[in-house]
């Protein structure tokens, strides 16, 4: 079993009422972040793919400090997820949050079909991550394209780890480029 000590976690918030159009009903867009040990910094280990067993009960946690936070699972219609390692680690190491991050949001949410995006990257402290954000239940929905950046001023060091869980409620402000819209999502395949 491999240990992800986690030191710390960060939520960040934002409404969004305009962004230079006229005002309407405000977005909401909100972040977690957890800095934890990487067991795998500073080597290589063949077999880490079961780390990600280890690493769900922070993704489960993660999911229902920031739902918590948002005010409720009510209208949330969109998700992300992104990781970072530190110096001594490798970008596989980040890709272990994609089963405890993306799955834990959608169990929690429900009916969530689609993908959860993701992006992935290497960094040191204060290095920022864009979230890619994306609707719920059908990859398809242009409305719901987005990214919400984040990052701690004091990590990831070396041997961390920082993962991150997004999610929004409504697309994007004053969005009007096509694409299939939020009436037209099919729910059959999670794409639209």
């Amino acid at each position: 079993m491999a240990e992800f000590t986690l030191r710390k976690t960060m939520i960040f918030l934002e409404e969004i009422a305009h962004d230079g159009g006229p005002s309407g009903p405000a977005r909401q867009r909100g972040a977690i972040v957890a800095l934890v040990k990487n067991p795998f910094a500073g080597g290589y280990v063949e077999d880490i793919a079961s780390a990600m067993d280890d690493l769900k009960p922070l993704g489960l946690e993660m999911t229902d400090k920031l739902i918590a936070a948002m005010g409720g699972i009510e209208g949330i219609d969109g998700y992300g997820k992104a990781a970072m390692c530190g110096e001594a680690g490798e970008l596989e190491h980040t890709a272990l949050w994609h089963v405890p991050g993306g799955y834990s949001m959608r169990e929690r949410l429900g009916e969530a079909l689609a993908i959860v995006p993701s992006s992935m990257k290497q960094g040191g402290p204060g290095t920022r991550i864009d979230i890619p954000l994306g609707h719920i239940n059908a990859a398809y929905v242009r409305s719901h394209f987005d990214a919400m950046e984040v990052g701690l001023p004091d990590g990831p060091k070396a041997d961390e780890l920082l993962f991150a869980l997004a999610m929004s409620r409504g697309g994007r402000i004053h969005a009007r480029v096509g694409g299939l819209t939020v009436d037209q999502i099919s729910k059959g395949d999670g794409l639209r």
